[in-house]
């Protein structure tokens, strides 16, 4: 318990680790956390600037500071994040590695003063300093250097008399120097990889361990095969900024062709009280690129559909040339994906809803029928879109013409279990679907879509939403209110931060305006789209 609580301290940990002669970063770990000597000594450090959580991980309560503009907010900002998440306002200040990478060494000990590591997983991939894919070996180590940072691992654990399993994270820099970073004492996410490339049960050594059995393998024993990468399947949507989402999970149904861990299934309440992680996939191959192509497979193989999630995203980055030739860092996802673009739905997909919608009505089994069996006009919405669409069908055949009047002609193959399998142009293809009530969520060529039938009475009880209301983007707990009713406020300035699945989002003014009202309070929990303020424009600029 000593070893996990000094640990788990970020400052004293590094403090611990410069004793034991462990390479660590330039920064400052000091036990004064006042504002203006956190400002002096981010400034001595130099920029670019890494404030941390002293008490955390996982990527909260952290902030990059590219110059000395922004340290001050991003220390306010990373203490009520830290306050937030993990109950205490400590912070550190570390040298940022640019273009580096993640590398931690998964170590065991036992209380017969053996003590082993079992190679290193690359972690680089990362948005908002949180890993979402991770493999073993890394592409940039070699033997020497495995050998090099996995005895360095194995020393910081035998500094803290550590017992079980453990993490030792490092930044390695392009130059092949590396720094310790932190000691998770315990499994984490991402032990899969290294259970896949050393074949060992490591929750089976961790229990062995903790009964007082000695390791059951030397460091000498201890060999690797193949590769092995994993994914990180979040609810979240990478096209709003990663913004974590809330919902049902209408379908599930994880790959047969990799191995899935997942806490979810078909009907499960995804809610805003914990991370929003629901699942990792992983693959091991003979190589890298064999482990990387089942990996896409699988991803392919696995239905989630109902709420917004990265499913896609982590496909497009397997994909990315970057990441096939070994070359990512933990800059990575701002260099090539700073921006990713949201699928649109085109006259396809737009036209194998409309199908999918126009069958169910045929069969009776949404409660609403069509004008005619044999020709239909729907009115589908899907996002901020809308199109009339008419259906003619003659048995499996189809046509669907668009308000442009271009047709599409579909014949479907087979339709069983959420798997339509169908026929455009002498080409076959399946889509994933399902139903949730008036919605059809639809899963095709990338990308995940959700389609209503508009009716006039369900459009009359929807958002009424104006350039004047700002609404929750999820739910969640409102943890800060910076400006009162009557206050005036400039375009950018925070107003609210709402936290949300670990992590606070800050609500901001979109113009320049007054505070007419605000209908929350601090610690209320709030609904997806709830009325947070209410404000007057003091200019004509659309939200």
């Amino acid at each position: 318990p000593q070893a996990i609580e000094l640990m788990g301290n970020k400052r004293l940990a590094k403090l611990r680790m410069v004793d034991a002669g462990v390479p660590c970063l330039p920064g400052y770990n000091g036990m004064s956390q006042d504002d203006d000597i956190l400002i002096s000594e981010g400034i001595k450090i130099g920029f670019p600037l890494m404030i941390k959580a002293a008490a955390g991980g996982g990527g909260r309560g952290m902030r990059l500071v590219q110059d000395d503009k922004g340290l001050a907010a991003a220390i306010t900002a990373a203490r009520s994040e830290a306050e937030n998440a993990f109950g205490s306002t400590e912070l550190i200040l570390e040298k940022a590695v640019v273009d580096s990478r993640h590398i931690e060494v998964q170590i065991f000990a036992d209380n017969h003063g053996n003590c082993i590591h079992l190679g290193e997983r690359d972690c680089s991939i990362q948005r908002r300093h949180q890993k979402i894919i991770e493999e073993a070996p890394s592409p940039v180590v070699n033997e020497i250097l495995r050998a090099k940072m996995g005895a360095t691992a194995v020393a910081v654990a035998q500094a803290v008399d550590y017992v079980g399993a453990g993490t030792v994270e490092f930044l390695l820099d392009a130059g092949g120097d590396y720094y310790f970073l932190e000691m998770n004492t315990r499994l984490q996410v991402e032990h899969p990889v290294t259970e896949m490339v050393t074949g060992l049960d490591l929750v089976a050594w961790q229990l062995s361990v903790a009964s007082g059995a000695p390791l059951p393998l030397r460091q000498d024993e201890i060999s690797f095969q193949g590769h092995s990468i994993e994914v990180r399947l979040y609810a979240e949507d990478p096209y709003e900024d990663f913004l974590p989402q809330t919902g049902r999970v209408v379908a599930w149904q994880p790959s047969s062709q990799v191995r899935v861990d997942s806490g979810i299934a078909e009907g499960q309440e995804i809610t805003p009280f914990y991370d929003s992680m629901v699942a990792k996939v992983i693959s091991h191959g003979s190589t890298r690129e064999d482990a990387r192509r089942r990996l896409l497979r699988g991803l392919d193989g696995t239905v989630l559909l109902g709420i917004p999630n990265n499913r896609n995203f982590l496909s497009d980055i397997l994909r990315h040339q970057s990441f096939i030739s070994g070359a990512a860092t933990t800059t990575f996802i701002g260099e090539n994906f700073s921006s990713p673009e949201r699928p649109i739905a085109g006259p396809l997909i737009i036209s194998l809803a409309a199908v999918l919608l126009y069958r169910t009505s045929v069969l009776g089994n949404s409660g609403w029928q069509s004008a005619s069996p044999a020709s239909s006009l729907l009115d589908l919405r899907w996002g901020d879109q809308q199109s009339a669409c008419r259906v003619v069908a003659s048995h499996n055949d189809f046509e669907v013409e668009l308000p442009d009047s271009r047709r599409t002609s579909l014949k479907v193959i087979s339709d069983k279990d959420g798997h339509l399998r169908y026929c455009h142009k002498g080409v076959a293809t399946t889509a994933i679907y399902a139903f949730s009530g008036n919605a059809l969520y639809l899963d095709i060529f990338g990308g995940s879509y959700k389609f209503t039938e508009f009716a006039p009475e369900l459009g009359a009880a929807g958002d009424q939403v104006s350039d004047d209301r700002l609404l929750a983007p999820m739910a969640g707990r409102i943890v800060a209110i910076c400006a009162n009713a009557g206050e005036a406020v400039t375009k950018g300035q925070v107003l609210l931060v709402l936290e949300a699945m670990k992590m606070e989002h800050e609500i901001k003014a979109f113009a320049d305006c007054v505070i007419e009202n605000v209908a929350v309070t601090i610690n209320d929990q709030v609904l997806s789209k709830q009325l947070l303020v209410v404000v007057a424009t003091t200019h004509s600029e659309p939200a």
